[in-house]
């Protein structure tokens, strides 16, 4: 099927065209016409399938038509992060390049003053985090009562980042004759209950279970010793594999970015790093340079997990197995995207267990091993690394506590059967002596 079937404007495909995309994905092929038909919106798709696009085409050709008031946003859009923000804003700056639409872009790191100045001006599509938002309109400076689309995506990771009573509250400052759009990858019970209080007969639209991985991805698991140094050159090794373009590789927690991204560099790769504690100018700076190519890889925690559009990433390696099972899905959702091939390796040591049988039993399904012996602990190693405990326990005899000559004890005299002097059957002679 081709766009043109979709119902969209003859501009916004010749603006698609420019952008060398010709067939809908999936999810914009069952979204698009609905929205455009003012229908309220349950979508439910993994990252990668083009979801973004599925709201944001439409939306353009709805809001062609109209004029926007000062501090009255005619649609608005809520992203968990500044970098899904950012990026769906990149998204209405390609598609929407032949309308005459304004764009403002509320999120944390920039300064107040240059956002009220846009709003004042009045925009046609406001695109936000729910804390900067209410920030605003908490000073008076947005009102959202002119309202005519809210977008709410990647409404399961709201939940994550416990933005939910927010996203109840911006929805409750909504007029009733709204279009709501509601995307997620998962459906958890939570967001349930807050799609069913705040929209009206949505058709839902589910392109994939909410545990599955895309096709188009080839999933390895690699175990390893439980050892962090061999850890690293195992990861090290997969990075110099023959069809290695780019990759991204995530950790758990961010001092483990941090002393990947330094190790890797140390060892001549041309890598990056990307967590919460950066600076947002810093954030979008390396995510431009990994997108430009000028950077080869990218460490990361899953800040950068969900709703990263970087098309042409070949493989993802999860230094860590992720504590929670979905973000397994949304981590590996950054390679494979539209269509493309991809490539996933999942590092594993025997401390991991719990969660590698949380993540297959999540899965449904095992991961295919890929096996390096000089990774993993072979019999004699073992026996090795338990030595050092055993000489420990000896080590007392040595404390240095104890001076180099020792001084007789009752314990010594007895091991040697000596007598006790000055004690048991002996009488000092000054006690015998008369008055």
């Amino acid at each position: 099927m081709s766009f043109e079937y979709l119902g969209l404007s003859d501009e916004l495909l010749s603006a698609l065209k420019d952008a060398g995309y010709s067939e809908p994905t999936p999810i914009q092929a069952k979204a698009i016409p609905s929205v455009l038909q003012g229908r309220d919106i349950l979508g439910i798709a993994q990252t990668g399938t083009g979801k973004t696009a599925s709201f944001t085409l439409p939306m353009i050709d709805i809001l062609s038509q109209g004029r926007a008031r000062a501090r009255m946003p005619r649609s608005l859009i809520l992203e968990p992060t500044r970098e899904l923000a950012a990026q769906v804003a990149e998204s209405f700056e390609k598609y929407g390049k032949n309308s005459k639409l304004t764009m403002a872009l509320l999120i944390g790191g920039v300064a107040f003053a240059d956002q009220e100045r846009l709003l004042d001006r009045g925009v046609d599509v406001l695109i936000a985090t729910p804390g900067r938002l209410l920030d605003h309109v908490e000073r008076g400076r947005v009102m959202l009562t002119g309202t005519e689309v809210l977008v709410v995506d990647e409404a399961d990771r709201m939940l994550d980042m416990g933005f939910i009573p927010d996203v109840e509250r911006i929805c409750k400052l909504m007029p009733q004759t709204l279009q709501t759009l509601f995307f997620s990858a998962t459906m958890p019970k939570e967001i349930k209950q807050l799609t069913d209080q705040f929209l009206k007969n949505p058709k839902t639209i589910e392109v994939s279970p909410p545990s599955s991985t895309a096709s188009t991805i080839t999933q390895k698991l690699v175990p390893v010793a439980a050892h962090d140094k061999v850890k690293r050159q195992a990861l090290r090794h997969l990075l110099r594999g023959e069809d290695v373009k780019n990759g991204i590789i995530f950790c758990n927690r961010k001092k483990e970015v941090k002393v990947v991204c330094k190790s890797l560099k140390i060892h001549g790769f041309s890598v990056g790093e990307l967590h919460g504690d950066l600076p947002q100018e810093t954030r979008m700076e390396i995510l431009s340079q990994f997108k430009g190519g000028e950077i080869q890889f990218l460490v990361a925690s899953d800040v950068a997990a969900r709703g990263l559009d970087i098309p042409s990433v070949s493989h993802v390696f999860n230094f860590d197995i992720p504590t929670n099972p979905e973000d397994y899905v949304h981590r590996i959702g950054r390679t494979g995207r539209a269509g493309k091939e991809g490539h996933a390796f999942t590092l594993s040591t025997p401390r991991d267990k719990k969660y590698l049988d949380a993540l297959i039993k999540f899965l449904g399904k095992e991961i295919e091993e890929e096996i390096y012996p000089e990774f993993q602990n072979k019999p004699e190693e073992r026996k090795k690394t338990s030595a050092p405990r055993k000489e420990r326990k000896t080590r007392d005899d040595h404390s240095p506590r104890q001076s180099k000559k020792k001084k007789s004890s009752r314990r010594d005299a007895a091991e040697k059967d000596e007598p006790v002097i000055g004690m048991g059957d002996h009488i000092p002679a000054f006690l015998l002596r008369d008055g």
